[in-house]
C-alpha cells in the first residue's frame, strides 16, 4: 500500500515539475489556450434591442424548432436551470438573453457542423422577465421567448 501512494506521489511530482519547466521556458504559453475571440461589445449592452443588434439578430423570427425547458415560477432568481435545444438544421449558435437583466445577453454557444445543438445551464434573473433564445443557422436567425416568473423566498409576486 505504501508502494502505491508513494509512486503515485512520483507521478504526480515529475508531472508538475515537467509542467512547470515548460511554462518557465516559454514553450508552453497559457494565453495560447484560450476559446474563441467573443462578441465583448453584444454582451456589454445595456438593452437586448442592442444585444440583439450586436450579434446580428435585429431581424429574428419566431420558431417552434427551438426547444426552451425552464421553470414558470423560479423560486430562485440566482439559479434560474435551462435547457435549450435547436432542431434547425444547421444551427451554428444559441444565444440566450433575459431581457430585464442590467446585461440582457446571458450567454452565447458556438457550435461545430455536425454537433447537436443544445445546452443546460444555469441563469441569474434580476427579475421576473422573458426570457429569449436566438438560434443562428446558415446566415439566418431565429428565436423563441419564454416567460419566466422569478419569486422572492418562494412566496409569489
Amino acid at each position: 500500500m505504501k508502494h502505491l501512494a508513494r509512486r503515485n506521489f512520483l507521478q504526480v511530482f515529475g508531472s508538475s515539475t515537467a509542467l512547470s519547466i515548460l511554462v518557465g521556458s516559454g514553450l508552453l504559453k497559457p494565453g495560447m489556450a484560450l476559446a474563441v475571440e467573443f462578441n465583448r461589445s453584444a454582451f456589454e449592452a445595456k438593452t437586448a434591442a442592442d444585444a440583439l443588434r450586436l450579434i446580428g439578430a435585429a431581424g429574428a423570427e419566431s420558431s417552434p424548432d427551438i426547444l426552451i425547458k425552464a421553470p414558470e415560477i423560479a423560486e430562485n432568481g440566482a439559479v434560474v436551470p435551462i435547457e435549450v435545444t435547436s432542431r434547425i438544421p444547421g444551427t451554428t449558435r444559441l444565444s440566450v438573453l433575459v431581457d430585464k437583466n442590467p446585461y440582457p445577453l446571458a450567454l452565447q454557444f458556438n457550435f461545430a457542423a455536425g454537433a447537436t445543438p443544445t445546452f443546460q445551464a444555469k441563469l441569474k434573473m434580476a427579475e421576473t422577465s422573458r426570457l429569449r433564445v436566438v438560434a443562428s443557422a446558415a446566415g439566418r436567425h431565429y428565436t423563441l421567448f419564454r416567460e419566466v416568473k422569478v419569486t422572492v423566498g418562494g412566496c409569489g409576486e
